[in-house]
């Protein structure tokens, strides 16, 4: 049976190992991020990260209109240069913490993911949408720049070109496009993201924990990194494996023709 954990007012979580969901839970404005949601989100981040029993989170968003809408623009029209450094800075932390967790984060995005909530897909490890999803950074068109990371991430994701045209325009596209420019992992029909998430989240939380954390941390970091610094990276990576029970344990398992049992250490 799922483990309601503590109750929040902006957001849903629920562990039932190996694991977590997140749900942005606002769907009278599109599930629009505002500081509160932020610091739930933020709080309810931890709590996973903290759980051993967790190897994989889900994040969505309820009702069937978005996963995100953006941030909530009557919170952004308070803003001045001191609280708009502030937000900014928040936002970016946060995100960044889904991105460098050590446990993947699958993005489930129906609808709209506008902004912060198109920000915050590209934060997570993978993206699946339903074909019904939307996508697209419209900050301009309230006189703003993406403040949550979206123009770094964004390039990474489609390359420069691409990048600007949707953040330059603030133009909405449709998830085949995404899909297309590689903003999106999956494209689903919105009948089946919810299985076709868990049955990905289930084979990954299948695998070792330690070596899932090893490879995240690899990839991310080795992206930024000269490809000889970040070829040693990844041998690091691979000797600290080399120590470890799971690798005991997995090369064991094989060998013996059984499935292993993962320590996590």
């Amino acid at each position: 049976m799922a483990n309601q954990l503590p109750e929040f007012r902006q957001i849903l979580l629920t562990i039932e190992p190996p694991l977590a969901r997140i749900v942005v839970n606002r769907p009278s404005v599109l599930n629009a991020l505002n500081s509160a949601t932020l610091a739930e989100l933020a709080a309810a981040i931890e709590l996973c990260a903290g759980d051993d029993t967790v190897r994989v989170l889900l994040l969505s968003g309820a009702g069937p209109k978005a996963f995100v809408a953006g941030a909530d623009i009557g919170e952004l029209a308070t803003l001045d240069e001191q609280t708009g450094a502030a937000y900014a800075a928040a936002g970016q932390r946060l995100f960044r913490r889904i991105e460098m967790l050590g446990k993947p984060v699958i993005a489930c995005i129906h609808g709209f993911a506008l902004g912060g909530g198109c920000e915050l897909a590209m934060a997570c490890t993978m993206r699946l949408a339903s074909e019904e999803a939307r996508f697209g950074q419209p900050e301009v068109k309230l006189g703003l720049v993406a403040g949550f990371g979206g123009t770094q991430r964004l390039p990474r994701l489609v390359g420069r070109g691409a990048a600007l045209k949707l953040l330059l325009t603030g133009a909405i596209i449709p998830a085949q496009e995404a899909l297309r420019i590689g903003l999106i992992d999956e494209l689903i029909p919105g009948a089946e993201l919810e299985s076709r998430a868990l049955a990905l989240a289930f084979s990954i939380a299948a695998n070792a924990p330690i070596a899932l954390e090893r490879t995240l941390d690899a990839v991310h970091r080795g992206l930024d990194l000269p490809l000889d610094r970040a070829l040693e990276l990844e041998a690091e990576a691979f000797a600290t494996c080399s120590q470890s029970e799971d690798m005991r344990e997995g090369t064991a398992a094989f060998l013996a023709k059984r499935p292993p049992v993962w320590r996590g250490r």
